[in-house]
């Protein structure tokens, strides 16, 4: 598995935590806000951050997307 795969199941798991949310309800959130490929895309720069501000940086995406 890649580096980039590892880390989008990361954030797709602290996710759910983060907002009570089922697995399946995070994985059809961010499919349809295409939260994957920016996981993905700035992946070098999302990488080093911690968990709180990975969180932060998914939901203001997801508003973008609106």
């Amino acid at each position: 598995m890649s580096k980039e795969s590892t880390f989008i199941i990361y954030c797709l798991e602290r996710y759910r935590f983060a907002k009570s949310m089922s697995g399946r309800a995070v994985a059809e959130l961010f499919a349809a806000k295409k939260v994957f490929d920016y996981l993905s895309g700035f992946f070098e720069s999302l990488h080093v951050i911690g968990e709180k501000l990975i969180i932060q940086e998914i939901d203001d995406y997801i508003l973008r997307q609106a």
